[in-house]
């Protein structure tokens, strides 16, 4: 055997180990989960379903920590402002710090009003429906994670009770109103992002990255920018972070984020006056800046992402304790008791922790290329997003806002160096003649290998070399070819678009089918 295949084994085996690991170590979560639970609620009757439903929402919880959460840090991760580990690190600290500190003490067990729970009026049916639910959602993020998938947690759990709802009652149980608005924001949402992100990166390119001297532009502009990304935030964090804590109005969230706005700016303006003389005159100097802005950003959209989507694994769970162990059955709104909020916090940072880093990865390199500077416009794309659509009343997924914003800023990207070759060749096709194209072939890879900075001067030259400058027709057509560059991965872009669109029928259809299989085991 050769030494190359003794290397494969040994690769392949220690693949083996960290799988073995990181189930390992989901198991030993979810036998933890099972002992409390068996352990606390020893008194309830119908104790097995309990424990059952708890595992369930264990599950659920590391499946929305494996998937979700790489919209909160995968583009910091991708501009390298964070390392893989300090992202999964900040990330499960500032996510299990907002569930149980600021998660939600009241949520609808049923997601967005999507079914009447006065239509299930029987305990045991609604019990079912709960873990039907959770069960369908919990095996369709699973999948999107093994695929590399990022996928509403939102939509998953929303599809996952309406097919429950479905199979127990019928189709009168669902709200169709509610359907109709979610359905409306898979579009809605990502469009949004993605024109938001890719304006305030043009911005930045007009004011800074185009210019002459980019960080005496920076020195000017980047504190503004860090400014309103304090503004959004801290309204963000206010409506949506916080509101366990203290409730704050929109007026009121607004005037306070813009408060801390302008306190930020006076404080990091002298800071980045100090900083920018030792920073490289490029990109790369300006991109720097924005380092601790993207780490603070990742940090807070974990918190806000914690308290605000620990409901989706553990508002059904709420749901089933208060139907076991109340005698009003399955209510409308039920509070969440701490068990159980700790349950869905430890959940998501395990799964997170374990199986995040695909798709962090995906989120953050796989799409298109990102920098800071990209990255910092994501971010702030993703807060003012959510914060328009809270006001508006739209329902609208995270993860569709986040993603939206990655792809906004590659197709911007795309569309300014297409922009950039349709001069180019507008310049050479004045040229025509039969001297040596040598000279403008060899201009022209320059062109092409060159950072935006340089591209001016580039084209500049190619203005002054007159009629050495020959381009044909056949050559035009080349020369397009040449210069257009498809900067968003296409394979990737159809693969998240496909896995959004089949989300809330797949989860509908798995609820569904387990709900008739727990329906099954439990009838006499």
């Amino acid at each position: 055997m050769k030494a190359k295949d003794y290397l494969k084994i040994e690769s392949a085996t220690n693949l083996s180990r960290s799988e073995v690991g990181r189930l390992g170590t989901a198991i030993l979560f979810v036998v933890a989960v099972i002992i409390y639970t068996g352990s606390t609620f020893a008194h309830v009757d119908q104790l097995f379903l309990l424990i059952a439903a708890a595992v369930i929402g264990a599950y659920m919880a590391m499946n929305i920590g494996a998937n979700d959460v790489a919209n909160n840090v995968g583009p910091a991760v991708g501009s390298y402002a964070l390392t893989l580990t300090g992202a999964i690190v900040i990330a499960a600290i500032f996510e299990a710090a907002g569930a149980i500190i600021a998660g939600g003490d009241v949520v609808s067990t049923v997601k967005k009003g999507i079914i009447d729970p006065a239509n299930v009026s029987d305990p045991n049916v609604f019990i079912w429906v709960m873990m039907g639910a959770l069960i369908g959602a919990a095996l369709w993020l699973n999948a999107a994670t093994w695929l590399g998938a990022p996928v509403s947690t939102t939509h998953s759990i929303v599809g996952g009770v309406m097919g429950a709802g479905i199979a127990a009652v019928g189709w009168d149980v669902v709200n169709w109103d509610s359907m109709a608005k979610i359905a409306l924001s898979w579009v809605v949402s990502p469009v949004t992002g993605g024109i938001i992100a890719a304006a305030f990166l043009y911005m930045l390119k007009k004011t800074i990255f185009f210019k002459d001297d980019p960080i005496e532009s920076a020195r000017r502009v980047v504190p503004f920018m860090i400014g309103i990304m304090t503004w959004a935030f801290t309204t963000y964090i206010a409506l949506k972070g916080i509101k366990k804590i203290i409730k704050i109005d929109f007026p009121m969230a607004m005037l306070v984020g813009l408060v801390v706005g302008l306190a930020v700016i006076i404080i990091v303006r002298p800071m980045i006056n100090k900083a920018a003389p030792t920073l490289e005159n490029n990109r790369d100097g300006v991109n720097k800046l924005f380092t601790i802005p993207l780490i603070l950003s990742a940090a807070l959209l974990s918190f806000a992402h914690g308290a605000n989507d620990v409901a989706n694994a553990v508002g059904p769970l709420a749901g089933v304790v208060d139907a076991l162990t109340s005698s009003e059955g399955g209510s409308t709104k039920v509070a969440i008791p701490l068990w159980v909020m700790v349950i869905g916090a430890l959940g998501i940072s395990i799964g997170l922790a374990l199986f995040g880093p695909k798709l962090i990865r995906t989120v953050g390199t796989e799409i298109t290329e990102l920098d800071r500077s990209r990255a910092f416009c994501i971010a702030l794309a993703a807060a003012i997003t959510v914060i328009i659509a809270s006001q508006l009343g739209m329902p609208i997924s995270s993860t569709h806002v986040a993603l939206g914003a990655v792809f906004g800023v590659g197709f911007l990207r795309e569309f300014l160096e297409t922009r950039l070759g349709k001069t180019v060749e507008d310049v050479l096709s004045q040229h025509q003649g039969d001297k040596d194209f040598a000279v403008v072939e060899q201009v022209l890879m320059t062109f092409r290998n060159a950072p935006a900075e340089d591209k001016q001067r580039i084209l500049d030259e190619m203005k002054k070399m007159g009629p050495d400058a020959v381009i044909d027709a056949a050559q035009r057509k080349e020369l397009r070819k040449a210069l257009k560059r498809q900067l968003v991965h296409r394979s990737s872009l159809f693969k998240i678009v496909s896995a959004w669109i089949i989300t809330v029928p797949v989860s509908a259809f798995l609820a569904a089918l387990f709900y008739f299989v727990l329906r099954g085991i439990m009838l006499p």
